[in-house]
């Protein structure tokens, strides 16, 4: 029987609007989809500054996997902590004030933070008073003059007259206090370790040698060691420009500091990607030698090479120019620093010049080591230097650095400092203070403690952005963008990882394009499959 053709027309008519609105409803969906991809480009939850794990719970196999990892770092942070107390069981403590029962070293460390190791804080024990040194030190700094005459003569000349005028912007809650006294000592311990920093890098001249306004300071090394394990931390060598520093002197001051104190437990070493457990030196004004000299030291083929000796560490030079990152690595360091809390003032302290200077290390097998600071100012020592002078901003400035250090993933970030006072660099507690002619700045509307407690913030920020590029290196990109046979699950994988993963926006943006591109696959296969199952039906 032959069919109506006007039956067949109508068929075709009624199978080409299915199809006509099958196609606009995927266009539809496929715009949808863009948008939310947009939408996760531009925009996240504000507590996810840094990559809080928002939406972990939508994917179960990632949720075991951070339950694994969680509970391996419980286990790792349980078996450091017996660690520690057998240690304190076992060490004899030479200083009278600091015999304590172990029942109140076990309550500290209940109630302090654990330490960062990560962590780095310069320290300085160049401090001194009548009561313990007979005389003040450092407090009474003299006025540095501008190397220019005609400059200086603008601004005041002489010294400080402590302990109501010192050498600093801001005034100590420990008032002018000497560095050799024990009970100080202890309270700077407890400061830095409540803030969670793990690793001082103690200031440190060879045995009678010290700044030109100072004092010899390497007998104190022995009694900051002690309290430093008292308080689980760990202590490191920022070797300053001693007279005379060279490639000779710096091997025989190394083999010394490590023979008299590598064996001490708060000695720090520390763990290379080799797995090799060596002691780190930090070289302030690294550049003003030449990178031969240095070469000789720090080379395996140089005339005085450290390498491969009992004495071999991890050497980290200053960085200040752009050109010395050529110098350090043709000189043999390990790694370079940027030390001054003043970002613009050098290349290196130029948050901005941060990720260029770690992908150079990263390309050359180097360790970039930021360091960030709460603010700058040296006026009470060099009066015409107010240009370089950096606001606190209540806090906000030391944790635009923070930022700006995690942003390139850093394996170690340095704070610049615990108590530098001269320069204004310090989070040690400060206290509101005037004179007759001197108003002391101060952290309020904070407490005298702010810093400590905003550098104890941003080490817990660290560890959970050091758990999530762990977790991102370990499994890898491929891991989340893979194509699945399941297009739902790979949509909802593509959607949620970029919070999980992803912080750096330029990261983040050729993640985007991959997952976009990947995206656009999905739809067009499924619109691809779903007009050829239409035809079949209607063929």
């Amino acid at each position: 029987m032959l069919q109506n053709p006007s039956v067949g027309i109508l068929n075709y008519d009624i199978m080409a609007r299915f199809r006509r609105r099958t196609c606009i409803i995927l266009l539809l969906f496929i715009l949808f989809i863009c948008s939310i991809m947009m939408a996760l480009k531009t925009l996240r939850p504000d507590r996810a500054g840094f990559g809080d794990p928002f939406g972990l719970g939508l994917l179960p196999e990632l949720q075991q996997r951070t339950v694994l990892l969680d509970s391996k770092q419980n286990s790792l942070n349980r078996a450091q902590g017996d660690t520690v107390t057998r240690a304190s069981n076992l060490h004899s403590i030479a200083v009278n004030t600091m015999k304590a029962s172990m029942s109140s070293v076990r309550k500290l460390e209940e109630e302090l933070s654990s330490p960062n190791y990560n962590f780095h804080i310069f320290y300085y024990t160049w401090y001194g008073n009548p009561q313990f040194d007979g005389k003040y030190i450092h407090w009474n700094h003299p006025l540095l003059p501008h190397w220019d005459p005609k400059i200086a003569n603008n601004y005041p000349k002489g010294r400080h007259n402590p302990p109501e005028d010192i050498g600093a912007n801001f005034y100590p809650e420990l008032g002018s206090y000497s560095s050799k006294d024990p009970t100080v000592i202890e309270a700077h311990m407890k400061q830095m370790r409540s803030a969670s920093t793990g690793v001082i890098v103690l200031s440190w001249y060879p045995p009678g040698m010290a700044d030109e306004n100072g004092e010899p300071t390497d007998d104190l090394v022995p009694i900051v060691l002690d309290y430093a394990h008292k308080y689980n931390l760990k202590v490191t060598f920022h070797i300053e420009p001693y007279k005379d520093r060279d490639d000779r002197s710096m091997y025989h001051n190394v083999k010394y500091i490590i023979d008299k104190y590598g064996s001490h437990p708060a000695f720090y070493r520390h763990k290379t990607s080799t797995g090799r457990l060596l002691p780190m030196f930090y070289v302030y004004d690294s550049y003003v030698t030449i990178p031969e000299i240095w070469a000789n030291l720090l080379t395996v083929s140089g005339s005085q090479s450290i390498r491969n000796t009992p004495y071999d560490a991890l050497f980290i030079a200053l960085l200040v120019e752009e050109r010395h990152k050529h110098d350090i690595h043709r000189s043999g360091f390990d790694g370079m620093y940027t030390y001054f809390a003043t970002n613009g003032f050098s290349y290196g302290s130029s948050h901005h010049n941060w990720a260029s200077l770690k992908a150079f290390c990263d390309s050359n097998n180097l360790m970039f080591i930021p360091s960030v600071g709460p603010g700058y100012i040296d006026t009470s020592i060099r009066p015409w230097n107010n240009h370089n002078t950096r606001n606190r901003v209540n806090g906000k400035y030391y944790e635009t650095a923070f930022s700006a250090a995690l942003l390139v993933r850093p394996e170690i970030i340095s704070i610049t400092s615990f108590n530098e006072w001269h320069e204004g660099t310090q989070i040690e507690k400060a206290v509101p203070k005037r004179t007759g002619q001197v108003v002391y700045l101060d952290y309020k509307p904070h407490k005298p403690n702010v810093y400590l407690e905003l550098t104890q913030k941003w080490s817990e920020k660290y560890r959970k952005e050091q758990e999530q590029w762990l977790m991102y290196k370990k499994f890898g990109r491929t891991q989340y963008t893979r194509f699945s046979s399941q297009p739902c699950v790979t949509l909802l994988r593509m959607l949620v990882m970029p919070t999980l993963v992803v912080r750096n926006k330029a990261l983040y943006q050729r993640q985007y394009a991959s997952r976009s591109f990947e995206l656009g696959n999905i739809c067009g296969y499924t619109l691809v499959a779903i007009v050829f199952s239409r035809k079949g039906v209607g063929g």
